[in-house]
């Protein structure tokens, strides 16, 4: 298990809108640009095997560039290689941080200067929701699958505890890149379970204001 000492100022930043990674949960990524074979490459050979995923943020810097200022690191757990070349990675959900600063330099790839203070229970045993009410989201998230034509291991599901139902459901389901900012974002596990059925709610109205469900 990292430690908080094990942390490192700077991390190489993987930004890819929609791509959620929380601490705790494993994200699969299929890497084949040039300069992201170069970061995984890179990250192996560090202890930490480090890579930061960060949302973009259009609104923010020159041509669209910018990131956001809160991302979360993974630790590359399982790698292999294709035959062309190309990367089948599983990044580890580690911690959150924030971003100091972006680093000019030599790499292909974003490197930036980050702060991990203020996640340090990232670091620390899994969450509970105390508040979780299972049988009502479970129906909730069943309508909601039945409005989009999605199946489910619903004994998978039933049987999740309370950080991996809803950290898997944050990462999986197809929401806007600021919505998964949110989910990132979210102070406590119970607060990302909020946010997680206000979109569902709010995707099941077709994206309507009115008429909340209960």
């Amino acid at each position: 298990m990292i430690k908080p000492t094990d942390l490192p100022d700077t991390i190489a930043i993987f930004p890819l809108a929609g791509a959620l990674l929380l601490p705790r949960s494993r994200l699969p990524l299929h890497i084949f640009e040039p300069r992201y074979l170069q970061m995984i490459e890179d990250a192996l050979k560090t202890d930490a095997r480090l890579i930061g995923m960060v949302q973009p943020n259009t609104v923010l810097g020159r041509d669209g560039h910018g990131l956001h200022t809160i991302g979360c690191a993974g630790r590359i757990t399982q790698f292999s290689e294709t035959e062309d070349g190309r990367y089948m990675i599983t990044l580890g959900g580690v911690s959150r941080f924030r971003v100091v600063k972006e680093i000019e330099g030599f790499t292909p790839y974003r490197r930036c200067e980050v702060n991990w203070e203020g996640f340090e229970r990232d670091l620390g045993k899994d969450e509970a929701d105390n508040g979780f009410q299972r049988k009502s989201f479970l129906n909730l998230l069943g309508r909601y699958f039945e409005t989009r034509g999605l199946s489910a291991d619903w004994g998978t599901l039933k049987e999740a505890d309370d950080e991996l139902l809803i950290n898997s459901l944050s990462m999986m389901l197809d929401f806007e890149a600021e919505d998964k900012q949110a989910l990132l974002e979210a102070p406590s596990l119970e607060t990302r379970r909020e946010t997680l059925v206000t979109l569902i709610e709010y995707a099941m109205r077709g994206g309507q204001d009115e008429g909340m469900m209960q």
